[in-house]
């Protein structure tokens, strides 16, 4: 699974796992099946035709109501995402989510020109739908079968083949897609479990913040994990030159650990 590595103000890396295109296609399927699903509950539950009946005569009205019909389905992406913090109900199943390639939520604006650019992603189809109907060709339907599919697979190909799999959206917007579900980023605090007997070893780690505890955590975690020796040693020196420690253990996961406890006894002591 490919990664992106992103640099935070305390010039520490934190790695992203990207979500790969399986994991992004199964997600859109499952969105399409609500929307499907939610087409079907509204025309043949709520019996359009009755309303039809009633409004035959004014095709004014009768577009209204389409127009209405379809509202929840056009911005389904938009407001699924604004509201459910970069993930929509397929995205949520899958445990990918949308972030800004820095590694911050993103914008209000970020999710509004990626949802736009979904035009060009997976309904390029439409652009030159008329321009090709209208030029008269052989075959017109089997040309016309060839474009949709090109235009549904634009997104898709460009995940594919990009750096950081990003469709058009993606690149414009400058987000990204990941997957959380092994990510600590998204489910740990600070906390640690300390014991009441629990004898601290650096004083100086007071000098830490929160914030620079959590990304501590979260970098120590990820690198563990995936056994990143490198970003071990980057992290304690980061921490050396931070807080003036001198180091008594020779491990480097030994070392972040102990930081991590005789910080959370400090903070939950004073």
């Amino acid at each position: 699974m490919k990664t992106l590595q992103i640099k935070t103000a305390q010039n520490v890396n934190i790695n992203f796992a990207l979500a790969n295109v399986g994991q992004r296609l199964l997600a859109f399927g499952i969105d399409n099946l609500i929307k499907f699903a939610y087409l079907y509950f509204v025309i043949h539950l709520l019996n359009f035709k009755l309303i039809d009946t009633n409004l035959e005569g004014d095709p004014w009205t009768l577009r209204a109501l389409d127009v209405l019909l379809f509202l929840p389905i056009t911005f389904y992406s938009l407001y699924s995402e604004l509201l459910m913090d970069g993930q929509t109900v397929g995205k949520k199943l899958l445990k990918i989510k949308v972030i800004n390639i820095d590694g911050f939520k993103p914008a209000t604006t970020d999710f509004i020109m990626r949802w736009f650019l979904r035009i060009v992603d997976f309904n390029l189809f439409m652009l030159i739908f008329v321009y090709v109907a209208s030029m008269g060709l052989n075959n017109e339907y089997e040309w016309l079968i060839i474009i949709f599919f090109f235009g549904k697979s634009v997104g898709f190909l460009l995940i594919l083949f990009t750096k950081n799999q990003q469709r058009f959206g993606d690149i414009i917007a400058n987000t990204v897609v990941i997957y959380t579900k092994d990510d600590v980023q998204f489910t740990e605090t600070i906390l640690e479990e300390i014991s009441n007997k629990y004898v601290p070893t650096y004083a100086n780690v007071i000098k830490l913040s929160d914030n620079d505890a959590r990304i501590i955590k979260e970098t120590f975690k990820m690198a563990a994990k995936h056994q990143d020796v490198e970003t071990l040693v980057k992290l304690r020196a980061k921490i050396i030159e931070v807080t003036g420690i001198q180091s008594k253990e020779k491990s480097d996961t030994k070392f972040i650990d102990t930081v991590l406890k005789d910080y959370n006894f400090y903070t939950q002591n004073m």
